[in-house]
């Protein structure tokens, strides 16, 4: 591959629209990005048969067979043990032998963590990689980590994954002086665990150029309140499947409320144009793709019941992650949290 293109392995047999969904939506990116090219793997037959449709994407695309498939109901350590031969597998060897620059899946969650972690190990410093996704705000939107890949948290992990979010807000979402919160069910500086606490203290006074903004409440989310959220795996996943469920809810009642009658109907057809901005703004294939931040390698998780659209979204989260260098800039970063934690004596002599 030449300097200039970004080659992207695709794990053709991933979510449950795949390999069509993985094949229409790398054909969307394409477009997106022109210096992009495709590596492809799973069943080639069927992948051929799927890429016969669009010949500019066959141009830049390589298809590479795998046996085996994981299924979204195999446990982490059946992947490991028993689908050494996956497209999912083989999609991140890619990226682990240097074929490839980054790797997008919308296959099972668990294995794709524990894949990674052990095929591409984790950056220097790194002792548990977060995953972490875009969330739509009021005012734009914010970085949110960890959603699900970490239940229980020191106060260590804490502020690294603070520290992460905020190279990725500055670099891939490209805000100025992205502002850090960790997620608390207060703002009070006395509220909290001890673990948390500690991770606040430890980014004021990590000396690092970081807007720390200090604790915020899950209201504060969709507020838009920080650029970047970070908190536990439990407390993050809970908080982004309840705003989930929350948007379904008022979408249903929304519809609900234009169908009651005649004149409602009415309203709806005045209100169409408005309505469409809003579904537009709240699509949640806009914002798919979570990437797994700490890990030696860019790997991004794509939802696996989205579309063409959403699968073309994830391929650009990739894309931007590679092109902005973002793994080197957290590894600058995570160094300086890390000296900074020393004892005033041991840093001077460093």
């Amino acid at each position: 591959m030449s300097k200039s293109e970004i080659v992207i392995a695709l794990d053709a047999m991933g979510g449950d629209g795949a390999p069509d969904v993985v094949i229409r939506g790398a054909n969307i990116a394409r477009v997106r990005y022109p210096r992009m090219r495709f590596m492809f793997f799973g069943k080639e037959s069927a992948i051929v048969a799927g890429l016969a449709k669009f010949k500019r994407l066959k141009s830049v695309s390589t298809v590479h067979h795998a046996d085996a498939v994981i299924a979204d109901t195999d446990k982490p350590v059946q992947a490991l043990r028993q689908r050494q031969g996956s497209s999912m597998r083989l999609a991140i060897d890619a990226v682990g032998e240097k074929a490839a620059h980054g790797v997008v899946s919308a296959g099972n969650t668990g294995a794709l963590m524990a894949l990674s972690k052990i095929t591409l190990k984790t950056l220097p410093g790194i002792g548990r990689p977060a995953m972490g996704s875009i969330v739509p705000t009021v005012r734009g939107e914010s970085v949110m980590l960890d959603l699900g890949a970490n239940i229980d948290c020191d106060s260590t992990t804490l502020a690294q994954f603070a520290v992460m979010g905020e190279v990725f807000a500055r670099n891939v979402l490209g805000v100025r002086e992205p502002t850090v919160g960790l997620l608390n069910i207060g703002t009070e500086e006395l509220k909290g665990s001890e673990t948390i606490r500690t991770a606040a203290a430890t980014l004021r006074g990590s000396g690092l150029p970081i807007k720390f903004h200090g604790f915020v409440e899950a209201d504060d989310i969709a507020a838009g309140t920080v650029d970047v959220i970070a908190t536990d795996g439990f407390a993050g996943n809970i908080a982004l499947k309840s705003a989930e469920g929350t948007a379904r809810l008022y979408t249903e009642y929304l519809k609900s409320a234009f169908r009651r009658s005649l004149f409602s109907r009415l309203g709806y057809l005045l209100a169409r144009p408005a309505l469409r901005l809003l579904r537009e703004r709240v699509d949640p294939r806009a914002y798919n793709g979570a990437m797994f931040l700490g890990v030696n390698g860019v790997v991004v998780k794509s939802h696996g019941g989205t579309d063409h659209k959403g699968f073309a979204n994830a391929i650009g989260v990739a894309f931007d992650m590679v092109s902005q260098g973002i793994n080197p800039k957290i590894i600058d970063e995570l160094s300086r949290l890390e000296l900074a934690a020393l004892p005033e004596p041991k840093r001077a002599a460093l």
